[in-house]
């Protein structure tokens, strides 16, 4: 805190002012957070979980889960080995052309050849048209196949991402053993391609109108809307082992980008494309392979997010291995670090704050009954999965998950290769399973400091790693834990209900179930949140918001504190007021609530890293997650007694729930 500045004029210096002027940034992070906080202390436990020597009787999963960490951590071996392994792959998917110079025959390799062959090798096939199994948004009990716009790699299209990009992009192909003269030529031709690419793809503000990504189609429409590509043989190759059914629903997301793609592809020389695609395989790969390839990538990360050393090696291989094997290495977790009672008293608060969100619903004075019937059916509908599942402790599920998975402490890029096409098999296979919402390891990966909501299954998920530290402890006042996590589960819980969740009924389905007069006023009380959020500007890099592309992650940011502070009301009305906290007498069990909260958006950021972060990020700056929707609640400037028209206290506030 930073008690010299009144709370009524700015809450969150109030709240997070010491923490932003004696914070020191790491060298080799973009920002310090509560959140980043948090996560070493979880990250230091799941080093204990993986560094315990192998037993004899130790669980496959687990056991393969310590042999990749093992083998992250044997730079030695990694340098020993160098690129050839790698080289030999590229070879396999009909070579690098800027690497192979004049031998690279492109009579036989189409861009076509190269996602089926990087496909094979269980890599991703998103580079020029993005393929998953999804959920059908109109009908959430089955799955689809879903065709999206490409996932680039290119940051921003201002002058200096783009410079920084391409120097990237040719010197990696340089190490790799490349020509400088060829590379600089032959990369800025693809680098070009993916700026075209850029181009024909939607913005964000496009994408945030679910309704225009949902265009269903079966295989013969698809071949009839985008003829120059053969797509039962596209798809095939994608599912195999499963071939494509006539009947299967396939959704297009992006259809105007399929059509302009074609033009593109037609008018691009196979050189061309062939070089995009095999870069942006080899830039995903640099991580896994030696260190002079490592240290290029610091330099152009160090441009992106102004860091300027890479996480300890440690930490590094604690997180691949944790997150490739998450649900054995988030079985350990709960079983040596997590205290049961957590579970029990976060499930009372889940409750509390689902009712509050029931009350307002019930009581606000713009809904018709038919869509407050509605949403109030569809708030009681919300599943809830907190800290974790019990078949996570189920040995036999976790043996039968990883069955099929091989990996050693021998080669380490082959372990990764071969857990990513393990994965992407998971996936590609689920596409005529059926659908089972609370299926466990959807909800499993626990050792995570995150929260979430899902629009299909419309449930929060609560994971047992962010239960701790700074978010929650049993053994501390309801008000600290109300405000802090309290707040989180508010937000989830609203996103049920904000400009996306809205669209969704109670099973997840894509359905409108508003009245035009409630929609519209609907729409004009988010208008309200967009022009509030659109107005502020983060001084550090002299940018303002983009209030139209937050607006979902605002919406539940203004919902979730005004339920935390109800539910806390209301547990107080059924236990008594609570004690003062010791050594800070001064402040209320009602204004420790709004402290609380806020020092969960305690933060400092590096410049490169905010201005990257407010382009892509669906959430405000952290400032922002705390004068924002403070500012916006009339139990806030009550509780701090702020005069009307205080910066903290605005004449005009903005809310939707």
């Amino acid at each position: 805190m930073n008690v010299s500045v009144n709370p009524c004029d700015d809450f969150y210096e109030f709240a997070c002012g010491n923490f932003i002027k004696y914070t020191i940034i790491d060298d080799d992070k973009p920002f310090q957070t509560t959140f980043s906080i948090a996560g070493d202390t979880l990250l230091n436990k799941l080093r204990i979980i993986v560094t315990e020597p192998i037993k004899p009787d130790e669980q496959r999963p687990i056991k393969m889960a310590k042999l990749m960490f093992k083998s992250c951590m044997d730079k030695e071996k990694i340098e020993r080995d160098g690129l050839e392994p790698f080289k030999k792959m590229l070879k396999s998917f009909g070579g690098w052309p800027v690497l192979e110079g004049d031998k690279w025959s492109y009579t036989e390799c189409t861009w076509k050849d190269i996602v089926y062959k990087i496909r094979e090798a269980g890599y991703s096939v998103d580079y020029l048209i993005r393929f998953s199994i999804g959920i059908d948004l109109k009908n959430s009990m089955m799955r689809a196949i879903e065709l999206d716009e490409a996932s680039l790699a290119l940051k921003g299209t201002d002058e200096k991402s783009v410079a920084g990009y391409y120097r990237y992009m040719v010197d990696i192909a340089v190490l790799f053993g490349a020509d400088r003269h060829r590379a600089v030529k032959e990369l800025r031709q693809s680098l070009e391609f993916e700026i075209r690419l850029a181009k024909i793809s939607m913005t964000a503000e496009e994408r945030r109108d679910t309704a225009k990504l949902y265009n269903p189609m079966k295989l013969a429409d698809l071949q009839q809307n985008y003829p120059t590509i053969p797509w039962k043989e596209y798809l095939n190759n994608l599912l195999f082992p499963l071939t494509i059914q006539r009947d299967d629903i396939i959704i297009v997301n992006a259809p105007k980008y399929l059509s302009e793609l074609e033009i593109l592809l037609c008018s691009t020389p196979k050189r061309i494309s062939a070089n995009y695609m095999i870069w942006r395989f080899a830039a995903q790969c640099v991580n896994f392979l030696t260190e002079e390839l490592r240290k290029r990538e610091l330099e152009f990360l160090t441009e992106q997010s102004g860091k300027t050393e890479r996480v300890p090696r440690w930490k590094e291989c604690v997180g691949i291995s944790s997150d490739r094997f998450s649900l054995a290495i988030g079985s350990l977790y709960v079983r040596q670090f997590f205290d049961e009672s957590a579970k029990n008293e976060a499930l009372e608060m889940v409750d509390g704050i689902r009712e509050e969100m029931n009350k307002i619903l019930s009581t606000n004075d713009w809904m018709d009954d038919e869509t407050r019937r509605n949403a109030i059916d569809k708030a009681n509908s919300m599943t809830s999965h907190v800290a974790y599942p019990d078949e996570l402790l189920d040995d036999c599920k976790l043996n039968a998950f990883y069955e099929n998975l091989e990996v050693n402490d021998k080669d380490y890029f082959t372990s990764i290769m071969n857990f990513t096409k393990f994965l992407t098999h998971y996936s590609f296979s689920s596409l005529r399973q059926p659908v089972n919402k609370s299926d466990w390891i959807n909800h499993s990966k626990t050792a995570i400091i995150n929260a979430f909501y899902s629009y299909d299954e419309n449930s929060i998920q609560l994971p047992a790693g962010i239960l701790q530290g700074v978010f929650f402890s049993s053994d501390r006042p309801r008000y600290m834990n109300y405000g802090a996590i309290g707040f989180v589960i508010g937000h989830e819980i609203t996103h049920g209900f904000d400009d996306q969740g809205r669209k969704y009924d109670k099973h997840g389905n894509l359905v409108d179930w508003w009245a035009k007069k409630t929609k519209k006023r609907f729409l004009e009380k988010v208008s309200c949140i967009i022009k509030q959020y659109g107005n502020y500007t983060v001084d550090e890099v002299g940018l303002k918001l983009n209030g139209f592309n937050t607006q979902g992650e605002n919406i539940a940011d203004n919902g979730g504190l005004k339920q935390a502070y109800s539910a806390y009301k209301a547990w107080t009305r059924r236990h008594g007021e609570e004690p003062r906290l010791p050594g800070l007498q001064d402040y209320t069990p009602q204004q420790m609530f709004w402290l609380s909260a806020a020092n969960v958006w305690c933060s400092k950021y590096r410049p490169e890293a905010l201005k990257t972060d407010m382009a892509s990020n669906s959430h405000s700056p952290d400032r922002f997650r705390v004068i924002g929707p403070f500012s916006n609640l009339e139990d806030f400037s009550d509780d701090f007694r702020c005069p009307l028209g205080s910066n903290m206290n605005p004449v005009k506030k903005c809310r939707v729930w």
